[in-house]
């Protein structure tokens, strides 16, 4: 859930299943493999759930 807009290009997330919040850098482009996954273990998404949601 999109939570709000930080500085820059940057935007926060919600997860209120697990009650975390998780910055996110909003650039054009795909977002490198290592990135992703911080970003999805910071979330508390595992990586098969993430690629389940498509």
């Amino acid at each position: 859930m999109f939570f709000r807009q930080t500085a820059g290009s940057h935007e926060i997330w919600y997860n209120p299943l697990t009650n975390q919040y998780t910055t996110i850098a909003n650039h054009p482009g795909d977002v490198p493999e290592g990135t992703l996954s911080a970003i999805l273990k910071q979330a508390g998404v595992n990586v098969e759930e993430f690629l389940k949601e498509k």
